[in-house]
């Protein structure tokens, strides 16, 4: 059993798997055998916990129905056996990378050293800026 396998084993029956006809490399093939996968994940209505379901929704992207239905096409290769694996790879992907929880981003202030560096530099620019601007004679 392939880890991509043992990641979606949970899931096999919430899997639903079309093949249509692909564009592309095959030659005459690709209009005789319907070898592109269209791959259907119902995210809402899956066992995924929550937390997955909500991440999911929002990394699927443009690939989400409005019904929450996430769809995954391959037809990259020449084979129907090859484009189901690469679907289902990324389906796999998607769910691993929607489980691991993203790290809450905790707000810090700068440090009284990069305070002072910063007023130094600023200081530094307006030197320099007023030292080109040229020379301003008052009389005029």
């Amino acid at each position: 059993m392939t880890p991509i396998d043992r990641t979606l084993a949970p899931y096999e029956r919430e899997i639903e798997e079309r093949f249509v006809r692909a564009s592309g490399p095959g030659g005459q093939n690709v209009n005789k055998v319907a070898t592109a996968v269209e791959l259907r994940f119902d995210v809402g209505a899956s066992s995924l916990p929550p937390y997955i379901k909500s991440r999911m929704a929002a990394l699927g992207g443009s690939r989400m129905t409005t019904e929450g239905v996430l769809v995954l096409e391959s037809r990259e290769h020449r084979t129907q056996g090859q484009n189901r694996e690469a679907a289902r790879a990324r389906l796999a992907a998607l769910i691993q990378q929607a489980a691991v929880r993203p790290r809450t981003r905790r707000p810090t202030k700068p440090g009284r050293a990069a305070q002072e560096r910063r007023l130094t530099a600023k200081k530094l620019r307006a030197t320099v800026k007023g030292i080109r601007s040229g020379f301003r004679d008052d009389n005029d």
